[in-house]
């Protein structure tokens, strides 16, 4: 029984109608009652086709077939459902479905012990409780209760308070903590959020690895005066130097390659009045490549252009690096296992490409083999209500999934 492209895309639509903001794109946050009702969504889909599920104590969701025990080792495969606000139908959607998918798949070919598992990763995007991959984080035990417990929502309330109603648990965290020999390897499929398959003209690309991210809070400090009065030799003007950064990051990142960018996405103005020079700036900066040997030579570029900055315009500066991500090289041997899928598929030789963006799987890669599968995202647009992948490209997706799955 081939996999159903109609109802991929079909489930794609009914969880994009699960959100805070109808027309004007996804908005779920982990723990809202849209992220709830996506979430039960995909566990009805997934009764429907003999399947039980549990939820861990960090708040994931595991879905397997019935005949199937929460003991016997499995194939892993899915995503998130939580969304940036305004984003897309397909981000994380499209590897949660594409996984129910490979389950009611198996269950009308007959296949009701097939080793496989959906999962359903809490807070992917770190929009909620700012801080990203949650979830996987606390299942496999690189975040403990104390760590999510600091980290709090717009509400107030911290990861434990606000996801209590979806069963997560701080007291079982440990003890519902995941073991690597359960599981034969990890398999995500995502839409590539980037233009390169697009304009490339190629459906599916096989991921071999992911990009390490590093961030960094800056601070700007500058003497606040009258916009009118003081001359433009005498100002200690922050804001003038942030921008300067900024500009500065735009014409350095490209000179150590082509898979380097550095990314301002948020900055505060005090006293952001419009006729006062800007006495602090404080700013993020998102610096991603595909080697770490790359990072530390940004991480050096980086921290001259803010020191720079701040002499020309007699300013002081704190750079406080935030996080640190390594670059995640993805499985050879799942590569190869995909690479073979393809070939019995009929399907052209696979493409290759590296993730420049962050995933639940670059958190699983060290704990157990894990791959990717991306499919092309129109124009490269994603985290916008524009985002859109052709269903044929989703259903070649999960025919390789299925492929790769169900093959010895």
């Amino acid at each position: 029984m081939p996999v159903n492209a109609e109802r991929i895309a079909g489930d794609i639509a009914a969880i994009a109608a699960f959100t805070l903001t109808p027309g004007h794109g996804a908005g779920r946050p982990t723990f809202s009652l849209p992220w709830r009702q996506a979430r039960d969504h995909v566990i009805a889909e997934a009764g429907r086709a003999g399947c039980h599920h549990r939820i861990d104590a960090a708040g994931n969701v595991h879905i397997r077939p019935a005949s199937v025990g929460w003991s016997t080792p499995c194939w892993l495969a899915g995503s998130h459902l939580d969304s940036v606000p305004g984003g897309g139908d397909y981000d994380g959607v499209l590897g949660v479905v594409a996984a129910l998918e490979v389950l009611r798949t198996a269950a009308e070919d007959g296949r009701h012990s097939l080793p496989f598992e959906t999962v359903i990763f809490a807070e992917e995007e770190g929009t909620t409780f700012g801080l990203g991959m949650l979830g996987s984080q606390g299942w496999i035990g690189t975040l403990d209760a104390k760590a999510l417990t600091a980290l709090k929502n717009s509400e107030g309330e911290n990861y434990w308070q606000a996801g209590k109603p979806h069963q997560a648990d701080p007291a079982q965290l440990t003890a519902d903590r995941m073991r690597p020999k359960d599981w034969l390897g990890f398999l995500e499929v995502h839409i590539e959020q980037g233009a390169g398959m697009w304009k490339r003209k190629e459906s599916v690309a096989l991921v071999t690895g992911i990009n390490g991210r590093w961030q960094y809070l800056v601070t700007l400090i500058g003497v606040a005066n009258h916009a009118g009065s003081t001359g433009m030799e005498d100002r200690h003007d922050a804001l003038a130097g942030a921008a300067e950064v900024i500009a500065g990051l735009e014409s350095f990142a490209p000179t150590l390659g082509p898979r380097v960018v550095a990314t301002v996405g948020k900055l505060s103005v005090e006293p952001n009045v419009f006729n006062v020079i800007p006495a602090s700036v404080t700013f993020t900066i998102d610096l991603r490549a595909d080697a770490d040997s790359t990072l530390v030579a940004a991480d050096s570029g980086i921290r001259k252009l803010v020191k720079q900055a701040a002499a020309k315009r007699g300013l002081s500066a704190e750079m406080k690096q935030t996080e640190s991500l390594p670059a995640v090289a993805l499985s050879a041997k799942l590569a190869d296992r995909f690479r073979a899928a393809a070939a019995r598929l009929s399907l052209p030789k696979l493409p290759e490409t590296t993730s420049g963006a962050l995933h639940d799987a670059a958190i699983l890669a060290p704990i157990i083999p894990t791959i990717m599968l991306f499919v092309s995202s129109k124009d490269g647009i994603s985290h916008n209500p524009g985002e859109f992948s052709r269903t044929e490209d989703m259903a070649t997706a999960t025919r390789l999934l299925y492929e790769a799955v169900t093959q010895a």
